[in-house]
């Protein structure tokens, strides 16, 4: 007698209501994108801080943001082939000298150009040293750091003579800078010399709840943006798409996830490996070139001001993903923008933190988690007091706010971070798996 057996497929019913929400992780993000966006204009409201929202200081995040985007996705290339890069500062300080250099010679874009090359350089150092011979990825990053310090200043005493205008800890300026725009109708732009209304401006003087808010932010990502920003943001789905939409990036994320597994399927991990590193340099480059030419006019000594770290710890932040890196730099852009801008609102800051530990409190307590709506609460009641009592954040602290801002995200990011599982970990093809 034969048996016959039938496979039923068990599917749950769809979760409905909020459940049901934050089950779907593009929910999840806009939503949460949505509320951090209402507490702050609630913030902004409430203590009449104009600079929180204001297009000057999200036109300021924007440059201040780019620099460590391009280290964050050069540490997301580099980690997701398998090496750990963590001589992202010294490419990009690779990129600083070149780009001015080239910048100053022949004009802006052809800076750009020779500041990414110069970073892809750096990074075919670092990739002979780690894929080739094994040299242990951490020493490869340092040593490629302590190369760009030492060797970008011997090069400015070779060439920024007395007569050139530089000197041994600058460049002379550039002959020329990376245009801007103003989109038209959004942002004010012209059309054929007809100067088009500034509909996010005109938003943004209103002063009403969430319009003004959402002027300001939009009026600051449309107003005078260097084509250099608008080409950075693009490479971030540009991304997404290779390295998760693409044969060759299941490749490459292969490489670093199982590279024996991936051998025996025929993959060139060595290969894909190089490509990965070329790739992480040029992004450090572009970052360097990019703090050099357009967030200055000339290269300065110690201009990259450890934002290859930075860029480094939001890589860590974003989950290793490019909308993750772009959520962690611009976290870091802000904090850093608002301190510049408006250092008059840091303290209202306070009361934003005491928002968002408030819901978060309700968070933890609607799902019974007793230790995280314990912490919340503290934090909660810790921060409405600073808010109530602090009137000026010093000014070593508001320098340091950014930092300390980012390690507070870190920390508490920490639980769900999972790395690729054999980045840094040595590897030899044809090698026993």
């Amino acid at each position: 007698m034969s048996t016959v057996e039938t496979e039923f497929e068990v599917t749950s019913p769809p979760v409905s209501g909020l459940r049901g929400l934050l089950a779907d992780k593009r929910s999840r993000t806009l939503l949460t994108g949505f509320v951090v966006f209402f507490l702050l204009s609630l913030t902004r409201w409430l203590t009449d801080s104009t600079s929180l929202t204001s297009s000057q200081t999200v036109g300021t995040m924007l440059r201040v943001t780019i620099p460590i985007l391009l280290a964050g996705l050069a540490t997301l290339w580099a980690e997701r082939c398998g090496v750990l890069n963590i001589g992202i500062e010294g490419m990009m300080i690779f990129g600083t000298w070149f780009g001015a250099w080239a910048a100053w010679e022949w004009g802006a874009w052809y800076g750009l150009l020779i500041g990414i090359l110069g970073g892809m350089f750096a990074s075919c150092v670092h990739a002979l040293a780690t894929v080739r011979f094994n040299v242990n990825h951490v020493i490869s990053g340092t040593a490629i750091n302590m190369l760009a310090l030492g060797g970008m200043r011997y090069l400015s005493e070779l060439v920024y003579t007395a007569d050139t205008g530089g000197g041994i800890s600058q460049s002379p300026p550039q002959s020329s800078s990376i245009p801007r725009v103003n989109i038209p109708f959004l942002g004010g732009g012209e059309i054929f010399g007809w100067k088009t209304p500034d509909l996010f401006g005109w938003l943004e003087d209103t002063g009403w709840f969430l319009l003004s808010d959402l002027g300001g932010i939009l009026g600051g990502l449309t107003k005078n943006v260097s084509w250099a920003s608008i080409i950075a943001l693009a490479l971030v789905p540009a991304t997404a798409f290779v390295l998760w939409r693409t044969r060759f990036g299941l490749r490459l994320r292969s490489s670093g996830e199982d590279p024996f597994a991936a051998e025996s399927l025929g993959v060139k991990v060595v290969r894909y490996r190089y490509i990965g590193l070329i790739v992480s340099g040029g992004l450090a480059g572009f970052a360097g070139a990019f703090l050099s030419i357009v967030s200055s006019s000339a290269y300065r000594q110690g201009q990259t001001g450890g934002r290859g770290f930075i860029g480094i710890a939001t890589a860590i932040f974003g989950n290793w993903s490019p909308t993750g890196v772009l959520s962690g730099a611009a976290l870091f852009g802000f904090a850093e923008a608002l301190n510049l801008v408006g250092p008059s609102s840091l303290p209202n800051m306070f009361l934003f933190g005491f928002f968002l530990t408030c819901l978060v409190l309700i968070m933890k307590a609607w799902q019974r988690q007793v230790v995280p709506a314990v912490n919340a609460l503290i934090a909660s009641i810790l921060l409405m007091v600073l808010w109530l009592t602090v009137d000026e954040v010093p000014e070593s602290l508001t320098k340091a706010a950014p930092y300390v801002l980012t390690l507070i995200v870190l920390s508490f990011a920490s639980q769900r971070l999972r790395p690729p599982a054999m980045a840094g970990v040595p590897y030899r093809p044809g090698d026993s798996h």
